[in-house]
């Protein structure tokens, strides 16, 4: 599966930007954290250079309250990739426990989890996060809960499948003929060999994240200011479209390139684990 993964070149592109952003987000991370200077403050204001296009001084222009886009965006970076990859993980963890129970039980377990996840799935899910963030707060932390609690279904009935499919294994058989208990052939057994398509969801999952944290924050639902994140810096800039395009223009590019790039990346993982 490795091989055939990295001798896809559209893979080998897709990681090297994910590797990009998350470099970047590390080191926007670290220097907040540390409370290192950046080369830039992201919430710097300088009303007397609000709006300036990508220049020498500003590669990419000014806000409306003269802060650098290229510094609120790098910082942002760090607020985007830690809601997709904690997002993802709980989400993922969530899924994997519901599903294999489900799956490896069936009979009345299967039916009255499958019943609760079909009625999860009847709601869209961002009307209710919407919901969520509004009752209890705009907070990262708030919001990668609520992101990772809505959005495990669809892992959920993937482990499903998977579990129901390989339950009947001779290995299955065979580990229950020596009284091996449920919980170490689910987690010992048959959770290794469902691996693959469960790597590629959690891949896939983490951009549906990202996109929804950056709906959120262009709809003031998201982390509050003045801490930058992708989606605020549009919606800071939808009233100056006109006059400053690079204020929607570059992060909205930002959004689509790092949720393309794990798309690509989890499309690739796919076909590579099918591929014999």
């Amino acid at each position: 599966m490795a091989g055939r993964f990295f001798s896809d070149r559209v893979a080998l592109g897709a990681v090297a930007a994910i590797i990009v952003f998350f470099f970047v987000a590390a080191v926007a991370g670290v220097c907040s954290w540390m409370q290192w200077p950046m080369p830039m403050d992201p919430n710097a204001t300088n009303l007397a250079g609000k709006l300036l296009p990508p220049g020498a001084g500003h590669w990419l222009g000014t806000d409306n309250l003269g802060r650098d886009v290229l510094s609120r965006m790098v910082a942002g970076s760090t607020i985007s990739l830690t809601v997709g990859f904690v997002a993802m993980a709980v989400s993922l963890g969530i899924g994997i426990i519901v599903g294999a129970v489900s799956g490896y039980f069936g009979g009345w377990v299967d039916n009255i989890t499958m019943r609760v996840v079909d009625a999860l799935l009847c709601f869209p899910s961002f009307f209710l996060i919407l919901s969520a963030i509004a009752l209890l707060g705009p907070n990262i932390w708030i919001i990668i809960a609520v992101i990772g609690l809505v959005g495990w279904t669809g892992t959920a009935r993937l482990v499903r499948a998977e579990f129901l499919t390989l339950r009947e294994s001779e290995y299955v058989r065979a580990a229950r003929a020596m009284g091996q208990s449920g919980g170490k052939i689910i987690f010992r057994h048959i959770l290794p060999n469902a691996f693959a398509p469960i790597f590629v969801t959690a891949v896939v999952s983490i951009p549906d994240a990202i996109l929804v944290e950056s709906g959120l924050s262009f709809l003031s639902f998201g982390v509050p200011p003045p801490q930058a994140t992708w989606g605020n810096i549009i919606a800071d800039g939808k009233s100056y479209f006109l006059d400053a395009w690079w204020l929607i223009v570059f992060p909205g590019l930002a959004i689509f390139a790092a949720s393309l790039a794990f798309y690509l990346a989890g499309d690739a993982l796919r076909r590579a684990a099918t591929t014999r």
